[in-house]
């Protein structure tokens, strides 16, 4: 069976719509009473006229249609310029040449902003400092920046298609992501390695991105090392200036002749400053050593209830409120816990003491987490940038120890410890957060 086209069958249905009215008009025209010249004549008019219209009729149908075709074909070849033309939009015809030129306009401008984010997305990946790598599920490397191109010191089309054991990169690829040391032109580094996978074409990609950490922790350490270096340098001054000085004066008092009588007295009194000198430097370096060797915490269970109550019931220069809380046990160091809450107390009770207002300790769950609190009504925070830097104190006589302690102990459960100033009135409260794990 022959299967015409569509153009063939509107033909094909034009030619028998207008069949029977003209053989009807032929028949007519012959059985009358004409010149045979007249009725040739008009039998190839109505026949011209028949097959005209029907041709006419096909051209009207399949010119839009062809439109049409041509315009989807430049959408998918992503040719977006072509337009139809302008039709009666409350016709269907009108509506579909309509909706056709809103296509291509919506797909013009997805395209130009794909086009926009790719080179955007291409210039962030060239100017980061971070190497990227792509691989494809075969283990090939199809994408690089510029800093993978450094890391590896050779150039991009050197590097794509080469399997991931071909560039050092089989460690950080299989591996669990995280910090490791890794080696690269002969160069150990500390390295934050980071995975996830995506999808490109269909296919199944993993991203690899290296972050060097060496020059960070590099400057973190020198800043760190700055910082020990102008406190230590600050306290043995402070001692030596005096022991210096009382040692010169002993000296000159023992070349004087004849010998002052009271020389003993004086002597005892610059030898009892030395002494008086070097315990304290002795103390403030023992200090540094305990904060230093702040052992890992043994976990236990620990009722927060009777911790709280125990640790406020230790503090006796003020009474110190506590207000209840949910029946919670923690599994964490006791003893340390203990150590930290002793300080917090301590210092809202010290703070306190200096406005004559109270301190109250307590409890509460929220979302997951236990965070325990100390609100004082003292004076407030004068300098929350250094609360917890070694050694600083706002306190006559205070060490500067027990913050640092407190929050070193927090982060080695797990938690954090915050310090800020009270909105509703004077004062400040410190908030322990641990996790929750009863």
């Amino acid at each position: 069976m022959i299967r015409l086209r569509h153009e063939q069958r509107i033909l094909v249905m034009t030619l028998i719509a207008g069949l029977p009215g003209t053989l009807v008009a032929t028949i007519l025209l012959w059985i009358g009473d004409f010149s045979t010249k007249v009725q040739w004549t008009f039998t190839l008019l109505v026949a011209s006229i028949w097959l005209g219209y029907a041709f006419a009729v096909r051209e009207r149908v399949i010119r839009p249609l062809q439109t049409l075709s041509n315009m989807l074909a430049g959408l998918r070849e992503g040719d977006y310029s072509i337009r139809a033309r302008r039709s009666n939009p409350r016709g269907p015809l009108g509506l579909a040449m309509l909706e056709a030129n809103i296509l291509g306009e919506t797909l013009r401008e997805q395209r130009l902003g794909a086009l926009e984010a790719t080179a955007l997305l291409r210039r962030v990946m060239e100017e980061i400092d971070v190497a990227v790598f792509a691989f494809d599920a075969a283990g090939r490397l199809r994408l690089a920046n510029r800093a993978a191109e450094r890391l590896l010191d050779q150039p991009l089309e050197r590097l794509i298609g080469r399997d991931a054991g071909s560039l050092g990169l089989s460690r950080p690829l299989e591996e669990s992501p995280g910090t490791m040391d890794l080696t690269f032109q002969g160069r150990l580094g500390r390295w934050d390695v980071r995975q996830t996978t995506f999808r490109q074409g269909g296919v199944p990609h993993r991203l690899l991105v290296l972050a060097d950490l060496s020059q960070a922790l590099r400057q973190e350490e020198r800043q760190a090392w700055k910082r020990l270096i102008r406190v230590l340098s600050h306290e043995i001054n402070n001692s030596l200036a005096p022991i210096k000085s009382t040692a010169e004066s002993l000296l000159n008092l023992t070349r004087r002749r004849p010998r002052p009588a009271d020389l003993d007295e004086d002597v005892e009194q610059g030898l009892k400053v030395i002494a008086g000198r070097s315990e304290a430097l002795s103390r403030f370096m023992a200090s540094y050593a305990d904060l230093a060797r702040l052992p890992p915490p043994v976990p236990g269970p620990v009722e927060v209830g009777a911790w709280v109550r125990r640790v406020a019931e230790l503090e006796t220069r003020l009474p110190v409120a506590v207000c209840g809380g949910p029946d919670v046990t923690v599994v964490a160091d006791g003893d340390q816990l203990d150590q930290l809450l002793i300080n917090l107390v301590r210092n809202g009770v010290d703070a306190a003491l200096e406005t004559g207002g109270s301190v109250e300790v307590g409890w509460q769950r929220d979302d997951g987490k236990l965070e325990v609190w100390v609100r004082d009504e003292g004076p407030g925070l004068s300098d929350t940038k250094n609360l917890f830097v070694p050694f600083y104190s706002t306190r006559p006589g205070g060490s500067g120890i027990g913050l640092v302690l407190s929050r070193q102990i927090a982060e080695g459960h797990g938690g954090t410890l915050e310090l800020r100033n009270r909105s509703d009135r004077s004062g400040c409260v410190a908030t322990l957060t641990l996790p929750d794990r009863s």
